[in-house]
């Protein structure tokens, strides 16, 4: 068995939480789709997401959640899960992407056979891998059953991190740095946008001799020439120019807990407004640090970040940050706080926050972030590189 990332008391006191929420809630079973909290509550890692698979939670204290997915994929249940063998399940391979059946029939009938075929079950609607026809299936094939939507419930609970979370976060902002530094160095003018991806990626999985990097959620994004006025285009096989101005939003990932770093690049001399914006986000994040703590509201965040940047005569629509922690393709965020305009959030200690002060222009742009932890007094940022665009003549 590979060595679980937790001690299975910490897993014990994830499931007391949840269970706490699903009684308030009047559930009787949950449905875990999304990908991060079925790691968050079993410790299973594996790429088999893109077949159905779910985690089935009872309200009852004495069961352990169950893990249902590929027959071949229960293989590495037994390998990566905390719980007993027989609560890894698998279906078998004849309903794998079939016309005539689908692997939520075959999981129907398991909930029913064990008798929760009647229960109020909690199911999470907006996971990435659950499709429409899972849905439909599922339903159909347990009619007795009143679903309710359940969305979130386990990604709040995540949202605030124990100790041992906050290390591996620690840990994956080593290899962030290390990707950022490796990024300063073989971007230069002429050489490709794929060979400086190569580089990153190598230290966001080798960045330390002490610890193993993952892949991470998003892939490295690099915004460079006209390029960055869209914040999520992919790199080609384009050769950085003499002047450039590049943003860089990369990230370390430890054991799927992920600390994300945006920095910017300047090949050649800034332009004056380049540098003056610079100056305008470098500001407005002191200002978020600065109001980052606990009993802040996640709207207040983002306030302190508009007024400086209005004075500096800027226009920021998009959130400016949200909360992050373990995380599986295609994101890794928690779809809980963000801070913007209208978010009540109310920060508290242990919460992990991805604040991304990205300004997007007519032809470049500027990235600027930290991973941040809501601590006891205040705010620490776990990342620690420096913040300045990176001059490379």
């Amino acid at each position: 068995m590979i060595e679980l990332p937790f001690d299975r008391r910490e897993y014990q006191e994830r499931l007391s939480r949840i269970r706490a929420e699903m009684g308030r809630r009047d559930l009787e079973l949950l449905v875990i789709n999304d990908v991060a909290n079925q790691h968050y509550i079993t410790g299973y890692d594996g790429w088999s997401f893109y077949t159905p698979q779910t985690v089935l939670l009872p309200i009852e204290e004495s069961a352990e959640p169950v893990w249902l997915g590929r027959a071949m994929d229960a293989a590495g249940g037994l390998l990566t899960a905390w719980m007993r063998p027989d609560n890894i399940v698998g279906f078998p391979e004849g309903y794998v992407q079939q016309s005539d059946r689908h692997p939520m029939d075959w999981i129907a009938q398991w909930i029913t056979a064990k008798g929760w075929g009647s229960r109020r079950i909690g199911i999470e609607l907006e996971a990435y891998y659950y499709s429409p026809k899972a849905h439909a299936r599922l339903t159909a094939g347990l009619p007795n059953a009143t679903f309710v939507d359940a969305d979130l419930l386990v990604n709040w609970i995540r949202s605030v991190k124990s100790p041992a979370e906050i290390d591996y976060l620690r840990k994956a902002s080593r290899l962030a740095e290390a990707a950022v530094s490796a990024a300063y160095d073989v971007i230069a003018p002429g050489v490709r946008e794929c060979d400086a991806i190569a580089k990153i990626q190598a230290a966001q999985i080798a960045g330390s001799p002490d610890f193993a990097g993952d892949i991470t959620a998003l892939p490295p994004t690099i915004l460079a020439g006209e390029n960055a006025s869209a914040p999520h285009i992919m790199w080609s096989n384009r050769r950085f120019g003499a002047n450039e101005t590049i943003a860089l939003e990369l990230a370390g990932v430890c054991r799927r807990y992920t600390s994300g770093l945006a920095r910017t690049m300047q090949l050649g001399k800034a332009p004056q407004q380049v540098t003056n914006t610079a100056n305008a986000v470098l500001e407005g994040m002191e200002a978020v640090l600065s109001a980052i703590r606990p009993g802040v509201l996640a709207e207040d965040v983002e306030l302190a970040w508009r007024k400086v940047i209005e004075r500096h005569g800027l226009k920021k629509e998009s959130r400016i940050g949200y909360s992050i922690g373990v995380a599986y393709p295609p994101d890794w965020g928690e779809h809980t706080i963000s801070l913007r305009p209208g978010d009540k959030s109310v920060l508290r200690p242990g919460n992990v926050l991805h604040s991304i002060l990205g300004m997007w222009m007519d032809g470049w742009g500027i990235e600027v972030s930290e991973t941040i932890l809501v601590t006891e007094t205040g705010c620490e940022t776990l990342t620690n590189f420096p913040r300045e665009i990176h001059a490379k003549t």
